[in-house]
Formats: structure tokens, C-alpha cells, sequence
């Protein structure tokens, strides 16, 4: 079965640095578009990024284009989000999603 398993979230000062990634398994990843997305408690899911299967094609939304970006590593069955210049209105959990799955999420909090 398909299983998402996301790290790296943490706290982090305005103006930091933090790289997700999430371990992919159950699927054949290479083949598989996958995304990012965010929530902020009582709010609803937000779309933060894209990418293809074959990471030649990837697509950011408007808040986080510029500071996020999005890759992946097939071989290792991981996609990987990498977030600088990290504002407060980026604290979320964040997911990583294929279809209608998610995993279980990591926290980013954004805070001084």
C-alpha cells in the first residue's frame, strides 16, 4: 500500500532554512507526480508545490515561489522540499501527497 512518511520540520527563526523530505514506498515513485501541501490547524489544505515523476517539470504556488523548491531523488524514493527565507505565515504542517494520499506530516513552526 502506498505509505508517505515526511521528516524534517522544526522551529525556525524568520529568515531560516528547513529541508522536508518524504520517504515514498508502496507505488512506483518514478512514475508518480507528487506534491506538497500545508495546513494550518482549522484551515484547509493549501497547495504549495509540483512536481512530474521525472523532476523536469515542477510548479510552485504564488506564497512560496521564489523562497521553496521542490526536487526529488528516484533512486532513493524521496521528494524533498527545500524551504528558505522561512516567514511566519509558513508555519503549517506540511505533507507530502500522491493522489489522495498523504502522510502523517511534520510540523513547521516559524517563530522568534
Amino acid at each position: 500500500q502506498v505509505q508517505l512518511v515526511e521528516s524534517g520540520g522544526g522551529l525556525v527563526q524568520p529568515g531560516g532554512s528547513l529541508r522536508l523530505s518524504c520517504a515514498a514506498s508502496g507505488f512506483t515513485f518514478s512514475r508518480s507526480d507528487m506534491s506538497w501541501v500545508r495546513q494550518v490547524p482549522g484551515q484547509g489544505l493549501e497547495w504549495v508545490s509540483d512536481i512530474n515523476g521525472g523532476g523536469t517539470w515542477t510548479s510552485y504556488s504564488d506564497s512560496v515561489k521564489g523562497r521553496f523548491t521542490i526536487s526529488r531523488d528516484n533512486y532513493k524514493r524521496t521528494l524533498y522540499l527545500q524551504m528558505n527565507s522561512l516567514k511566519p505565515d509558513d508555519t503549517a504542517v506540511y505533507y507530502c501527497r500522491k493522489g489522495t494520499f498523504r502522510g502523517q506530516g511534520t510540523q513547521v513552526t516559524v517563530s522568534s
